[in-house]
């Protein structure tokens, strides 16, 4: 009991490091999270709750207007699942990293962020060590600096010296910087190219008032085929050159 005690305290200790990045990000996002929902008029338990169950990011700033907006069960199942689609992708490929973890599986499904899964997908874990607990501390320090920053944000909202009249654009905000982080990094810009184009078509032939739930249907339709075309292609057996040279001289041989 002493020594499963004392690796899972190493785990933790192990884990700490790799989520020190996550909580800078995590902290002035989730302090704007928190000063929506405050702004909104929702309680600070509210807002905890909603951290703490959703543990979704993005779609967590959808989920406000959503909450204020007409009953619409539908509608906000098919935004919660054209937001998160990429996370299924993400589920493919921790199956292997997830195997064996026991029931903390569970956990770790539901905590697969862009942020965990950028860590646990690429750190090195001691030799020795639980890969289940190190995965699921991981997971569990990125939830409780989400959860915590939430709650601050929420609790300082409306103690505030100045008005937060628009603070709601923070979402638009982040969508725009994530864009344009990705479309510096990244040489190739065909998906970016992608969100745009079905976007404006879609708000053309929609409408501002009806584009959303079309374009995010478009654009994974339009993903998935570029993801399966280009894993077909990679897995397309090359021509070996050789073996055709081998046969041209042989037949050059026989005719002699």
């Amino acid at each position: 009991m002493k020594e499963k005690i004392n690796g899972i305290s190493k785990a933790a200790i192990a884990a700490f490091p790799h989520t020190i990045p996550i909580a800078f990000a995590w902290f002035f996002l989730g302090l704007s999270y928190g000063l929506l929902m405050s702004t909104k008029g929702f309680s600070v338990w509210y807002t905890a709750l909603m951290a703490t169950v959703i543990f979704a990011g993005s779609l967590e700033f959808v989920t406000v207007n959503l909450l204020l907006g007409v009953f619409n069960p539908i509608l906000a199942f098919l935004i919660a699942l054209m937001v998160n689609a990429r996370f299924l992708f993400y589920g493919l490929a921790m199956l292997t990293k997830y195997n064996g973890t026991g029931k903390k599986k569970w956990y770790l499904v539901f905590g697969l962020t862009d942020e965990t899964f950028a860590v646990n997908s690429s750190a090195q874990i001691p030799d020795g060590m639980s890969r289940g607990w190190f995965y699921f501390f991981v997971t569990f320090f990125s939830h409780c600096y989400w959860v915590l920053s939430s709650v601050l944000g929420s609790l300082i909202g409306p103690h505030l010296p100045f008005s937060t009249r628009g603070i709601d654009f923070v979402l638009t905000a982040m969508f725009v910087t994530i864009f344009l982080d990705e479309w510096l990094k990244h040489k190739r810009y065909s998906s970016a190219v992608v969100g745009v184009l079905v976007s404006l078509i879609c708000l053309i032939i929609f409408g501002k008032d009806s584009f959303l739930i079309p374009t995010m249907l478009g654009m994974l339709v339009i993903f998935t085929m570029m993801y399966w075309h280009k894993k077909r292609h990679n897995s397309l057996p090359t021509t070996e050159v050789p073996c055709e040279t081998t046969d041209i001289h042989s037949s050059q041989e026989d005719s002699q």
